[in-house]
């Protein structure tokens, strides 16, 4: 299993709306991908317009080929991406 690690920093004055968007996409898209396991959400405390997204894969390839290649990738960038403050910064780790 992979996780991916997102850093996203949200426009100011947009975090109840950017929670319920990405409460939103989750629901809505990720499960259809394929590797998809689980996700979480996380807000930063000293810089609360800061945000880490969790998502496991079962694969790092489910989320580098699979959805960042696919339609629904294009469909949970379009329900969030318009409260990033700049693009997100994404790393994957494993479990040693």
């Amino acid at each position: 299993m992979i996780l991916e690690i997102a850093f996203v920093e949200v426009l100011p004055e947009h975090h109840e709306s950017f929670e319920q968007a990405v409460k939103s996409a989750v629901q809505e898209i990720l499960p259809q991908a394929k590797g998809f396991v689980d996700f979480q959400l996380h807000k930063g405390i000293e810089q609360s317009n800061t945000y880490t997204f969790h998502i496991n894969w079962q694969t790092l390839e489910d989320h580098t080929i699979g959805f960042r290649e696919s339609d629904l990738f294009v469909q949970w960038r379009s329900m969030i991406g318009g409260f990033f403050a700049k693009p997100p910064t994404v790393e994957h780790w494993q479990l040693v």
